[in-house]
């Protein structure tokens, strides 16, 4: 939690409670339904909660904006998101069913409002956001793919509406076709040895009617 307060110094003692108990939720049903390595349970703040804030170091979300958490597994980067933009609305998506669960367990433990969770397949999600988040669960162009015509026309934010996807690694191949993607290395901005090869890769996506 150290870690969490360390670069984000501003929290509300909401806030601060709600990061603070995510260790315990986690840890409660991981016990019951995995998904969470053991390892990655243990370095929680670091792997997980750090790493799903590093969107925010590239993008902040203004009030009343609309995110999709595309592949939110236990709910990465969706619920870090959702407890540091309260006022934002975050709708965390999965095709597997008990991860599902777990994210609307955790989201009910935390009181968290501003979260509403679907297990399906993408592709069968309607609606329009401003930004589409998710950790690498696939290559840039099938992920580009799956979210076809799920962004919104108006740019609430100086940024063009997109996708935010954090990944990791050497990413020039996979990002050839898009010569307006934009890679934030995630070392910018954190320091611990984990951040190394992590980064954000920003890519506005045109609104299709």
């Amino acid at each position: 939690m150290e870690l969490i307060s360390k670069y984000f110094p501003q929290l509300t003692d909401i806030q601060k409670s709600q990061f603070q108990m995510l260790q315990k939720l986690y840890e409660d049903w991981n016990l019951k339904i995995n998904v969470v390595s053991r390892k990655d349970i243990d370095e929680l703040y670091l792997r997980h909660v750090l790493h799903s804030l590093g969107v925010s170091k590239i993008q902040s979300f203004l009030p009343g904006s609309k995110i999709l958490d595309v592949g939110t597994g236990g709910g990465f980067p969706g619920i870090p998101l959702a407890i540091l933009y309260p006022e934002v609305e975050f709708h965390l998506v999965d095709s597997i069913g008990k991860k599902i669960k777990v994210v609307e367990e955790v989201v009910t433990g935390l009181q968290l409002k501003n979260v509403k969770t679907t297990n399906a397949r993408v592709e069968s999600v309607s609606g329009k956001y401003d930004f589409i988040v998710s950790r690498a669960v696939a290559q840039m162009e099938t992920f580009v793919h799956w979210v076809d015509g799920k962004i919104a026309k108006k740019s609430l934010h100086e940024r063009k509406n997109g996708i935010l996807y954090l990944k990791g690694g050497d990413l020039t191949d996979e990002l050839k076709v898009y010569k307006n993607a934009v890679v934030f290395p995630l070392s910018d901005y954190f320091k611990e040895d984990f951040f190394e090869t992590k980064s954000v890769v920003y890519l506005p996506i045109k609104f299709k009617g």
